[in-house]
């Protein structure tokens, strides 16, 4: 280890400085998604709604979503680092600052949003397993796959709400029966498309109720 970080010392991902994968100055610019929020789907509000103008009218699969940081500035370049990089030490620091500003969810076990299989291959990690797993040690509960892929999906990058809906749509399949609370994790929430899809794939597998919990979530 000493020789590696001595060939390849560790840098911030945000500013390149060297050090920690996140630096203290980076890392304090990252911005908490603070109260209050859309009970539902945890867009910030300026007072409490149980559904807010981002989600009110759509069918949405999961009973809440909660993300710990705003996807901005510094967030984009951990995300960037974490997926496309693999600076896999970045999962543990995710799962922290997760665990600081979301509370546990009550519930049986932590999945993930299954990777695309091209995408993954060329990464060589799983970004969403291994925030999954980290989670999971956290709150002390099982972690397991419960989701696949059954289809090939376009990039979701830049579509349009109605587009990503449609894109996703049946992209997801259970693994078997499920049981209980659900924790569906993945990277980033950008307009809840990917885990209401995943959510309803594991609702129709027999799961209580699913709450969705990211890194990272684009606000409007």
């Amino acid at each position: 280890m000493w020789l590696l970080e001595l060939l390849l010392p560790s840098r911030c991902a945000c500013c390149g400085s060297p050090g920690p994968p996140l630096c203290e100055p980076c890392g304090a610019a990252l911005e908490p998604v603070l109260a209050p929020l859309c009970t539902r789907c945890g867009a910030p509000t300026v007072w409490p709604v149980e559904r807010c103008i981002e989600c009110a009218g759509r069918r949405l699969a999961f009973a809440s979503a909660r993300a710990a940081v705003h996807y901005a500035g510094p967030a984009k370049a951990v995300v960037r680092a974490w997926k496309e990089r693999g600076v896999r030490p970045l999962a543990a620091l995710a799962a922290d600052l997760v665990v600081a500003h979301v509370p546990r969810p009550a519930a049986d076990v932590v999945t993930y949003i299954p990777p695309d299989g091209d995408r993954s291959r060329r990464r060589g990690h799983q970004p969403a397993a291994g925030l999954a797993r980290e989670l999971a040690l956290r709150w002390d509960l099982p972690a397991a796959r419960l989701l696949t892929r059954v289809r090939r999906v376009g990039r979701q990058t830049g579509l349009p709400l109605e587009e990503r809906r449609r894109n996703i749509r049946g992209a997801f399949g259970a693994v078997g029966r499920v049981h209980g609370t659900v924790v569906l994790v993945d990277d980033v929430y950008t307009t809840g498309a990917t885990v209401t899809a995943a959510s309803s794939a594991l609702s129709a597998a027999g799961a209580r109720a699913v709450h969705v919990v990211t890194f990272a979530r684009t606000i409007r």
